[in-house]
C-alpha cells in the first residue's frame, strides 16, 4: 500500500525520469540490494514509487522512529519494512532481519550513508561517507548490490522546517525536476575493498543523475503520471 501510495505521489510533486532500469533485471527469487544516495524527506516517496511504477516492491531499511507514527507503524510492519534501532542493543537485528529478507527472495533499499545531510542548500552534493552495514550484509549473504543515484530531490524539500513545508506545498505546481539513475549491479563478495568499490559505484550513479538533469533526461524514460 505505501510503495503504491509513493508511486501515486511522485509524478505529483515532481517530474521524474529514470535511466539504468536494464541493471534491475535478477534472477527470479534471489535477493538484491538497493543502496542510495539520501538527500532529504522526499527521497522515501521518491525511490518507493519509483520503483513501484518499475514492478519492484522492496523493503526498505529506516529508522525505527517511524514505527512510532499511528497507523504507519502498522503499515510499515504489514508490508515487511525493516527497523533501524540506531545507538541501541538492538541495532543489530536490522541486519539479520534484512538477511532473513533476501533469503526469501525479497529485494532491499538501503540508504548506507546512514542519515539525511546537514547543509540546507537546494542543490545536489556528492554522497558522503558509507556505514558498513550494507557491505557486511552483502558478504554474509553474497547478493548483489545495485548503486541507485538520485539527483534533484533537495528541489522539492530542502533548508529549515518552513522552507521544506513550503517546498512540499509548492511542489505539486512546480514539479521540479528529478532524475534516478540505477547502476550496474556489484558483487562485492569478489572485492578487495568492497567498501570503497560501493561508494565509487554510488557516486558514478549520482553523477550520472546528475548529468541528466543537466542535459535533459530522455523522455523515454519518464515517470507520467498514470503509467510507467
Amino acid at each position: 500500500m505505501l510503495s503504491a501510495w509513493a508511486g501515486a505521489l511522485v509524478p505529483v510533486f515532481s517530474d521524474t525520469s529514470v535511466s539504468g532500469t536494464g541493471h534491475l533485471a535478477q534472477p527470479p527469487g534471489s535477493g538484491y540490494v538497493l543502496a542510495a544516495n539520501h538527500t532529504s524527506f522526499f527521497d522515501p516517496v521518491l525511490l518507493l514509487g519509483t520503483l513501484h511504477r518499475l514492478g519492484l516492491r522492496p523493503a526498505v531499511l529506516a529508522t525505527a522512529g517511524l514505527w512510532r507514527v499511528p497507523l504507519l507503524g502498522r503499515a510499515l510492519t504489514r508490508e515487511g519494512h525493516v527497523p533501524v534501532h540506531r545507538g541501541s542493543r538492538r541495532a543489530p537485528d536490522a541486519l539479520r532481519a534484512a538477511a532473513d529478507a533476501l533469503a526469501a527472495g525479497r529485494g532491499l533499499l538501503i540508504y548506507p550513508e546512514g542519515g539525511l545531510p546537514r547543509y540546507r542548500a537546494a542543490h545536489d552534493r556528492p554522497p558522503g561517507r558509507l556505514k558498513s552495514g550494507v557491505v557486511r550484509l552483502a558478504l554474509s549473504t553474497g547478493a548483489p548490490v545495485i548503486p541507485v543515484g538520485h539527483a534533484g530531490a533537495r528541489r522539492v524539500s530542502s533548508g529549515s522546517l518552513a522552507k521544506q513545508l513550503a517546498g512540499w506545498a509548492t511542489a505539486p505546481v512546480r514539479r521540479p525536476r528529478v532524475h534516478v539513475h540505477i547502476g550496474p549491479a556489484l558483487r562485492l563478495d569478489t572485492s578487495a575493498h568492497p567498501l570503497d568499490d560501493l561508494e565509487s559505484a554510488l557516486a558514478e550513479a549520482w553523477s550520472s543523475a546528475v548529468h541528466a538533469l543537466d542535459d535533459g533526461a530522455d523522455g523515454n524514460g519518464r515517470l507520467a503520471a498514470g503509467r510507467r
